[in-house]
């Protein structure tokens, strides 16, 4: 269990901020469960020293809301999201290890191949802008000290 300053229920998602104590890297995180988008969009906020060249991470999974609690499952793919620059998939590595080792079926793993791919397609034609991308969906994102 972790502490969460800030719960917000969208139709279209739920959106978390808490702070991170014990994190090396970052102190803060804000987070956006997307289900139809199969995503998680992340803010991360960086202690000194440990920033990185990204505006949002987005983490492929299913997320499913519930009347009293939602449940996430990481499919272990992830986009760094450049605004106006571009998007990196990651961890490939660890989505075939997970598919080789039995911890995601070989359908969750196409699944979540077909999801990355759908991001990417849509951060392209958005010029790489999240928020445009998600606003022409119908979602409007905010973040703590973000317009």
């Amino acid at each position: 269990m972790r502490a969460v300053d800030v719960y917000t229920v969208e139709p279209w998602g739920l959106y978390m901020a808490r702070p991170t104590p014990g994190r090396a890297q970052f102190h803060y995180l804000e987070s956006w469960l997307l289900p139809s988008l199969g995503l998680r969009a992340s803010v991360f906020h960086f202690n000194p020293g440990h920033e990185r060249d990204q505006d949002y991470y987005l983490d492929v999974g299913r997320y499913t809301p519930g009347p009293s609690a939602w449940h996430a499952e990481d499919h272990y793919l992830d986009l760094v999201v450049r605004t106006g620059k571009g998007v990196e998939l990651t961890d490939v590595d660890e989505l075939l290890t997970a598919v080789r080792h039995g911890l995601l079926s070989p359908e969750t793993a196409e699944q979540a191949i077909r999801t990355a791919a759908a991001a990417i397609d849509g951060l392209a034609r958005n010029d790489y802008d999240l928020h445009r991308w998600l606003a022409g969906q119908g979602m409007r994102l905010s973040w703590r000290d973000r317009a």
